[in-house]
This record gives C-alpha cells, structure tokens and sequence, in this order.
C-alpha cells in the first residue's frame, strides 16, 4: 500500500493547485513566475511536478532541478520544512554539498534522505534520523516519490527541440560550433560535448551556464576528448565534489597523478570498490589495495 504523503500549502500557493486552476496558470505557476516565498515556492513545484498534464509536470520539475542556491538554503534553514521536501531537494542537489550537509542537520530529515545522501558522499552531520513527517493541515495527500528518479539533471533526446538542435547542429561549422558551445543551453552542451572536434567539445566545459552536474556526467562518461579531462581535473570548485573526484579516478582518461591524488581522498568504501574493480587500471586497482592495507596495519 503506497504511503500518503501530507504537506502544507499556503493560501497564496494553493490556487496555482487547486481543481479547475486554469492551465496557463499552472504553467506560469511551473515556470516559477510566482511572487511567493522560498518555502512555498518549492511547495508549489513540488505538487505541480506531479500534475497529470505532462508539460506541466516537466516544467516544474525542471524549476525544481534549476533553483538557485540562496533559495534552497532559505528552504532547508526554515526548521518546519518537510521530510518529503527535503529529500526532493537532496536527491536533486546533492552536487550542492553545503546545502546537502545542511539537509543532514534538519530535525525532519529522514532516514532514507540521510542514507541516500551518504552514497553520494555527504557525511551525516547530525547522527540521528526523524520519523517520516505528517502534517493534517495540508491541501493534497497523494504526492508520490516520481521525482526521486529525476536526482540527475538529463536530456531528453527523444525531445523535438531536441532533435531540431542536433539536426541544426549538423549545419554549422567549427567555429559557429565552438560559440554555441560556449554560449549554448544544455541540450546544445549535450550535443556539442560529443563532437568528434576537440575544439568544439572542449569548448562545452568552458561554458559558464555548465552545472556541476553536467561535470558529474561528463567524469562518468568515456569521453575521447582527454583535454577535457584535464580541464576538470584542473578546476579546483569542481573537484571540491566528492562524486566527481570518484568518477575522475575511475576514468580511463584521467592523468594517472590525478587519479592518485584524488583516490587519497576516497572513502574506505570505495577505495574496497576500486581494488576489487575490473574496469579501472590495474595501477588504480593495486593502488586502492595498497593504501587500504596501510590504514588496517595503523588502525
């Protein structure tokens, strides 16, 4: 039996929700074009992430994934924040650590929230877990957990703007190609990112509007562009990120003195991970098995 889900809604929110709110409404609502606080605006796009009307729910969801760090301290600062809202937050976040390690701290952060955030390699600050939150003033009673699997930002390729960019793309020469990189959206960086000219795709992380997140993918990737690798090897913000310092030593592509100096920072678990892993070098390998014996011998 699916768990019902309970939350607050203002009254300045929730006309922008209720049955027969007009449609360009909730789109407007979707887009975040609301004058309404940070708490209730996150409330907002949360129940509008779960619309049944398609470009509504994706809008939202994609206001969700874009909200500025300033707003969602605002919301994980305010000490009624709900359990479900700070789990939808930290799942699509996490990349943001100084607000994930507040998360942590939140009297009403769950569980499940704290062990999910503890894979993606935030600490638990606080040691402790809240029960599941219940709030019997709410306005709706049947969010589900849809957005838990939308916690990295993606494409959509099968997108028709999509389709246009990359069919337009095939048009264009290198150097108008290496200016949409740099200037581009996302879905343009998607594309550029896998050009086969170095130039054009090593000009995507360049691209100032480029999320952490979009590094995070890139890291994971079996990108062919090595000066890539070195450019996020060489960024100091972005290797502050737990999850791209894995992904860079798990990198074929990475410079093997970069690999090692980020390894040193891994936790025992992944080094355990990396010393019994086939897919990573066998310097990797043998490296992760070497600094794992060294702390059991001083421990």
């Amino acid at each position: 039996m699916t768990q019902k889900i309970t939350l607050r809604m203002s009254a300045a929110a929730a006309p922008y929700v209720q049955p027969g709110s007009p449609r360009d409404v909730k789109l407007k609502a979707a887009c975040g074009r609301v004058s309404l606080g940070a708490s209730d605006l996150v409330v907002l796009l949360y129940f509008l992430a779960h619309d049944p009307d398609g470009e509504i729910k994706q809008t939202a969801l994609k206001s969700l994934r874009e909200l500025p760090e300033d707003v969602l301290r605002q919301v994980v600062h305010h000490p009624e924040t709900n359990t479900k809202i700070l789990d939808v937050i930290a799942r699509l976040h996490f990349l943001k650590r100084a607000v994930a390690e507040e998360i942590t701290q939140h009297q009403n952060c769950g569980e499940a929230t704290r062990a999910y955030l503890a894979e993606k390699g935030i600490p638990n600050l606080q040691g402790g877990s809240a029960p599941e939150q219940a709030d019997p003033s709410a306005t709706a009673d049947d969010v589900d957990r849809d957005a838990e699997a939308a916690d990295e930002e993606t494409v959509n390729e099968e997108d028709e703007a999509f389709k246009s960019k990359y069919q337009l793309s095939q048009q264009l020469g290198v150097s108008e190609k290496i200016k949409m990189s740099l200037t581009g959206d996302k879905e343009w960086r998607s594309i550029l990112i896998k050009d086969s000219n170095k130039l054009v795709s090593g000009a995507v992380v360049k691209n100032p509007r480029i999320t952490e997140a979009e590094i995070l993918a890139i890291s994971k990737s079996k990108i062919q562009n090595d000066e890539i690798v070195r450019l996020i090897c060489a960024n100091k913000e972005w290797t502050k990120n737990y999850m791209i310092r894995k992904a860079l030593v798990e990198n074929s592509k990475t410079p093997l003195a970069a690999a090692l100096r980020f390894m040193a920072t891994l936790s025992d678990k992944d080094l355990s991970g990396l010393a019994k892993s086939k897919n990573v070098s066998s310097v990797i390998a043998t490296q992760a098995r070497r600094v794992l014996l060294n702390k059991s011998k001083k421990g």
